[in-house]
């Protein structure tokens, strides 16, 4: 008999079986009347997930794809951007703007801390007009959220757009897209919005358009205002990947017909949950402990031992996914995501699977406890 495989990844995450199932429909044609309806209904959902009357782009790339779009269309050979980075996604930021001839500044942390709105403000004023701050809203390297709303006040004060990689974040934490005068959010389909990997989205602001329009970077597959004409017809600039474009559209509409507010109550009630079973296990947080960390528990593993070795114990052996450390953290800790399709029983599956393994790998932990921590704890529910 085949071994059941469990998910718990950052990303890909589960994908719910109505979204599956779409899947499996016969594939439309993109130009189509029955895929533009689709279309239609999709790029407007994306809307109000985002908080935003702005533009949402719409490309079949992965998330990194749209942020190299934001730069190719934002940017000009040696502008002045600034990374704010704690974690492996701010320092991609950093990297791909390097790549393509931007002169980046970075405001740069220890992996784990939280960026402050002070610390970017006092950057911002030493530095030199810098056009364009990018900021990682749900940094999954660690399990920080930042508080975009304040980061994002202190860059517009000093005169720069703001990006912001929200490809974790968005449909989990909110995000207020036009509340909080954002310029450009990244998003990608394989986390909270509960769809396979293939599409990412850029929602574009007026500020952004301006910007658009000044910028020389060559761009041709994701020049942004190629796609926004196409799309002002229900048209995709090139083939668009239809099926998943079918499988969103399902899924959006779970999440918006359930609440964006239900579901943001309800992350925050699984990471609770999932923090809680790692303290009972006698396990050292690494991602901070506190509501905010609503998308991915990070862990610490216990002294002398590899997180290698238990996410390759825990997928061969038991068919459970979830991830180590990347970068610097590599062997370091191990995380546990909780975005989108999950719920209390699937937290309580991943702490077990934990307890099982690290006890086979020789650390002291007392099985069971973990689980019913956790399950305690989101029975509790969210204060009001």
């Amino acid at each position: 008999m085949a071994q059941k495989r469990y998910l718990f990844t950052p990303g890909p995450t589960p994908v719910p079986p109505q979204v599956l199932a779409a899947l499996a429909e016969p594939v439309l044609h993109h130009r189509a009347p029955d895929f533009r309806e689709v279309y239609a209904r999709v790029l407007g959902r994306l809307q109000d997930v985002h908080r935003t009357q702005a533009d949402v782009l719409l490309f079949t790339c992965s998330g990194t794809g749209a942020f190299e779009s934001a730069i190719v269309n934002l940017c000009s050979p040696g502008d002045r951007v600034l990374a704010v980075s704690a974690g492996h996604f701010g320092e991609r930021w950093a990297a791909m703007a390097r790549t393509f001839g931007c002169e980046v500044e970075e405001l740069r942390y220890p992996w784990g801390e939280t960026p402050s709105a002070d610390d970017l403000a006092r950057k911002l004023a030493e530095l030199e007009p810098v056009s364009l701050v990018f900021l990682v809203q749900s940094e999954t390297s660690t399990g920080v959220i930042a508080d975009v709303q304040a980061l994002a006040a202190a860059a517009k004060e000093a005169g720069a757009l703001v990006v912001v990689d929200a490809v974790s974040s968005l449909g989990a934490v909110p995000l207020e897209m036009d509340e909080w005068g954002l310029d450009v959010v990244i998003a990608g389909s394989q986390k909270a919005l509960m769809t396979p990997p293939g599409l990412a989205t850029a929602a574009v602001s007026a500020s952004g358009w301006e910007r658009v329009a000044q910028a020389t970077m060559p761009r041709f597959y994701f020049d942004w205002e190629r796609t926004r004409r196409a799309q002002e017809k229900l048209d995709s600039a090139f083939t668009p990947a239809v099926s998943i474009v079918v499988a969103l559209d399902v899924a959006l509409g779970l999440l918006l017909d359930g609440g964006l507010e239900a579901a943001f109550e309800r992350h925050v009630r699984l990471g609770r949950a999932c923090r809680a079973g790692i303290k009972a296990m006698g396990l050292e947080l690494f991602s901070p402990d506190e509501d905010r960390s609503a998308v991915v528990t990070a862990a610490r593993m216990p002294e002398g031992m590899d997180s290698a070795d238990l996410t390759l114990a825990l997928r061969e052996r038991h068919g459970v996914t979830i991830a180590g450390g990347q970068g610097e953290l590599k062997g370091a800790i191990f995380r546990i995501g909780h975005i989108g399709w999950y719920d209390e029983f699937d937290i309580a599956t991943a702490l077990s699977a934990v307890e099982l393994v690290l006890g086979e790998l020789g650390a002291p932990i007392e099985r069971g406890i973990a689980a019913t921590r956790a399950l305690e704890v989101y029975a509790e529910g969210t204060p009001v």
